[in-house]
């Protein structure tokens, strides 16, 4: 059980922290099904016969973004409340019940869903399905249950953000970031509102979100459409709907047109470094060619040992021991860009923030390399097919993307319109989105810094 925080690409010690990003691809030719119960549950099926595995995995468009002012946490809380007892099971068991049948199970929230999956072998699909769908409606909570939860959850946030100055950086930097919109909050919530989290939070979240209408069943591996068609039926299509679903709207956040500074000082600090966000367009159902530039420019940037960034930076400046740029477009709302450099030996936060500015000019006077953007484009479409191979990566491309507003078509789509941009789309987008007057910059640092 946790919030969502996942990376593409591994950082250094001390950066992996900085930001919650989920990126996902297509993966070519799934076979892939769809189909919607009376109820309203959204169901996906991903066959793949090759081992005798299924991934079961339930959506709830519901996130740490829907969470209602002055509750923030309450949807990773529930998350853990979900484990404890409902009418027919005992607090534990469907997780004991997972294992003993030689399976795993988890849940992750994040801004814009909450998702919980169980792996087992194929022939215990139906059991999942049985508890899955119990827990979606007939939880049973005591006094005792929020009590402890609460503790673990406060205890989570001492262990990951409090005693982390990577973690606090990071959330003071997004508050910067979204000034009107629900993503400057933490998911795993604001400490003094965690403390006050109470059964009727938890409640109300639960009987608001936590129906089929507002769910989506993923199912990948050794299965048939039929076979999950006929199962959801029986399990989840019993369950109403709930008619009271409120619609997702959502302040957003207005234009920016005044650059925004932080700087967090903190003596636990090992190693200094310079943090930029611009806020940048998701993938729109239908309409994801700038997130697919975005995506690219990404790669082109800061995508490796070849990227841009990393040459100016790294090697021919020995400004910076690392640097990157990372994009997830996969959002409901407005994401964000990224870039970060770590400067070297010696080397002022100050110097490297202006090399970081330097190099962005230089790679817009430049354009886009043709040889390095063909290279890219065949990495990803290589990254897209071998990840066909796990249920569990294929099991969330897919939910992420329903969870977040996207289709079964546009996941399908993803790896053409990617092979689609060209070199001009690329640079377009990055000289409408690389405006230092619409960034947030941040400096995480040991102390006064130079």
């Amino acid at each position: 059980m946790r919030f969502f925080s996942a990376l593409r690409r591994v950082w250094p010690p001390g950066i992996a922290a900085l930001f919650g990003l989920a990126f996902t691809g297509a993966a070519g030719a799934d076979t892939v099904s769809h189909f919607t119960l009376d109820n309203g549950l959204q169901v996906v099926v991903v066959e793949d016969h090759r081992a005798p595995v299924v991934q079961h995995m339930i959506w709830y468009k519901a996130g740490s973004a829907d969470e209602p002012p002055s509750a923030s946490g309450v949807a990773h809380f529930l998350e853990h409340l979900l484990f404890k007892a409902t009418d027919t099971l005992a607090a534990g068991e469907l997780s004991a019940t997972v294992a003993a049948n030689g399976g795993r199970d988890n849940a992750f929230t994040s801004f814009d869903y909450t998702a919980y999956f169980q792996r087992v072998a194929a022939d215990r699909l139906a059991l999942m399905m049985q508890m899955e769908s119990d827990r979606m409606r007939n939880i049973r909570l005591t006094p005792e249950n929020i009590a402890t939860e609460r503790d673990v959850i406060i205890e989570e946030r001492n262990q990951r953000t409090e005693n982390n100055p990577n973690a606090l950086f990071s959330e003071q930097k997004r508050a910067a970031q979204y000034l009107n919109h629900r993503y400057g909050v933490p998911i795993i919530g604001w400490m003094h509102e965690m403390q006050s989290l109470d059964m009727q939070d938890a409640l109300t979240f639960y009987d608001r979100y936590y129906a089929p209408n507002n769910a989506i069943l993923v199912v990948s591996g050794d299965v048939t459409p039929a076979q999950v068609r006929g199962l959801a039926t029986r399990y989840y299509g019993a369950i109403p709907a709930n008619p009271d679903l409120p619609p997702r709207l959502r302040s957003q956040e207005p234009p920016q047109t005044a650059e925004r500074r932080i700087v967090f000082r903190d003596p636990r600090v090992a190693q200094p470094y310079v943090s930029r966000s611009y806020l940048a367009p998701e993938r729109d159902p239908g309409a994801q060619q700038e997130a697919a530039a975005l995506t690219l420019l990404a790669e082109l940037l800061g995508g490796g040992t070849t990227s841009f960034l990393t040459q100016r930076l790294q090697f021919d400046t020995q400004i910076a021991t690392y640097s990157g740029a990372f994009y997830s477009g996969v959002s409901l709302d407005r994401t964000t860009f990224d870039l970060v450099v770590v400067p070297g030996p010696d080397i002022t936060l100050t110097q490297a923030e202006t090399a970081l500015d330097q190099a962005l000019d230089a790679f817009l006077t430049a354009g886009v390399d043709a040889g390095q953007l063909a290279r890219i484009k065949k990495q990803i479409r290589a990254e897209q097919i071998y990840a066909r191979d796990n249920v569990d990566a294929i099991a969330n491309r897919y939910g992420q993307a329903l969870a977040s507003g996207l289709t079964v078509e546009d996941v399908q789509a993803w790896p053409d319109v990617l092979e689609a941009v060209s070199a001009d789309q690329i640079l377009s987008a990055a000289r409408k989105l690389l405006d230092k007057r619409a960034s947030v910059t941040g400096w995480l640092t040991q102390e006064e810094p130079s």
